[in-house]
């Protein structure tokens, strides 16, 4: 520990942001990092408890009181072969992660835990900055050959553990560009995909293959990957979205929100022909049901197309502004959080659902119904919600975008093709533990990430793609090197 009073002496300081009334006039990154000699200071913040809270509350267990010393000490180069020692992508983590390790830290219990994922990024920043970051060629090759289906955090993480343990491997990606949800879901201002780009150079010269636009199930079946591989891997995500069946859902203006966002991304990106499938929010009242991370980037994204307001709705009451610390730490509280987007331009709607979309005469969108409901528990202790009697209204609305969550993967195509098996909610079934770690019910195919696990972080998915990596190298080796 290179500081013991350090969390007494310096009080916490995160990250600034540019003012919201610059950032909504494009699409570039907007945080402000912090100096180096402020982050040291941080870093000598960290109790370096006896139990490191921390670091069971991150997904892929990130060292993070080491690396935190390290940084305090300015041994930034160990900080990284540190922090690259569970987590392929801290690039990725550090801008997109909800941090529920800083949810964990002791310090939380006061409210001032480390900056741990401020830290985390700066380290990775300066890594790639000063070229301490080179591809890990595998010394020996072992003439076996994997396939992954999608390239998402799960598919790349996988992918490259794989590689380095001297497997050839293919990595297929139905979109024009690989990334999955980090290149075209999560919009360019929270994600640069220069990101994506650098980390994609590695990856090749580390020996894997990508094969973006090729749509496994449709443009190739996994039956004949099967054949030409030794092993496959289902790491497409949960990408069946949450529908809203209520009256004028076919109405014109009213999207999932995939579709509004992967749209713009590919316009941002440049891709040629994109601009012809843009659903524009300009100049139009826009409402964006479901309050959560994809709600969020769907209002970052409409004010920056410059619409005229944006309307969130959420059908869940409004949570308590601070939490029960005796109740909810060191795990994930449920708290009232106010994104850069909401921050950048919103208005929130709690306990609301959605009645109705009404229409013009041309079919087009024009508003909104909705209705207030009270949510409360039966005899068995399940929330039941109720409507409101009388309190329906109504939005002025032109485009509605659908930002519910995702259900499970999509069943059609490759996996009814495969005749995988799916756990109860719909999910390729596969355990994490054991001999048949990460193994789907079909002989040599394997799932990981969202598809197995349903909707969740990205740091879930790292995990998972570093796990399975390793469940596969075991399965075709008889043992493997490679860390779980």
């Amino acid at each position: 520990m290179g500081k013991p009073t350090g969390f007494l002496e310096y009080p916490r300081i995160d990250r600034g942001y540019a003012p919201a009334s610059d950032r909504v006039t494009h699409y570039d990154e907007f945080v402000i990092p912090l100096p180096d000699d402020e982050l040291e200071r941080q870093g000598a913040r960290c109790m370096d408890c006896g139990i490191p809270y921390c670091h069971n509350g991150c997904p892929v267990n990130n060292i993070i009181p080491d690396w935190n010393d390290l940084v305090y000490r300015d041994r930034w180069r160990q900080a990284i072969s540190t922090l690259h020692s569970t987590n392929n992508f801290p690039e990725f983590t550090g801008r997109i992660c909800p941090a529920p390790c800083e949810a964990a830290c002791t310090l939380n219990i006061d409210d001032v835990p480390v900056t741990i994922k401020t830290i985390e990024c700066a380290i990775i920043d300066r890594a790639w900055e000063e070229g301490w970051i080179k591809p890990q060629i595998a010394r020996h090759k072992t003439g076996k050959r994997v396939a992954v289906v999608g390239s998402g955090p799960a598919g790349l993480a996988c992918a490259q553990q794989l590689a380095r343990a001297g497997h050839e491997v293919v990595l297929y990606e139905k979109q024009e560009r690989i990334g999955g949800l980090l290149r075209f879901g999560i919009p360019d201002f929270k994600l640069n995909k220069r990101l994506i780009d650098r980390r994609m150079a590695q990856m090749r010269t580390e020996g894997v293959h990508f094969r973006p636009n090729t749509h496994v199930g449709v443009d190739i079946s996994g039956k004949a990957l099967l054949e030409d591989f030794d092993a496959l891997v289902l790491t497409g995500g949960s990408e069946q979205p949450r529908d809203l069946d209520v009256p004028g859902r076919d109405l014109k203006g009213v999207h999932f929100a995939m579709e509004f966002l992967r749209a713009n991304s590919k316009v941002v990106q440049g891709m040629l022909g994109a601009k012809a499938h843009l659903i524009s929010a300009e100049g139009k009242n826009v409402v964006v049901i479901g309050g959560g991370d994809t709600g969020s980037d769907c209002i970052g994204t409409a004010n920056r197309h410059g619409a005229r307001s944006v309307t969130q709705l959420e059908i869940l009451p409004q949570p308590p502004e601070k939490e029960n610390k005796a109740l909810t730490w060191p795990y994930w509280p449920n708290k009232l959080r106010t994104s850069t987007s909401q921050e950048e331009g919103c208005e929130r709607y709690w306990a609301v659902a959605t009645q109705a979309f009404l229409g013009d005469d041309q079919g087009n969108l024009r508003a909104v119904r909705c209705v207030r409901v009270d949510w409360d528990k039966d005899a068995q202790g399940n929330w039941q919600m109720h409507e409101v009697e009388g309190s329906e209204f109504e939005i002025k609305a032109e485009l509605a975008t659908l930002a519910m969550g995702f259900l499970h993967p999509v069943h059609t195509g490759l996996l009814e093709e495969l005749g995988v098996a799916f756990d109860p909610r719909g999910n390729v079934q596969a355990t994490t533990e054991g001999e048949k770690a990460y193994q789907t019910s079909i002989p040599r195919v394997f799932a990981a990430g969202d598809m197995r696990r349903g909707q969740s972080l990205v740091v879930w998915a790292i995990r998972e793609g570093r796990q399975c990596a390793r469940a596969v190298d075991e399965y075709l080796m008889g043992e493997s090197n490679l860390p779980r």
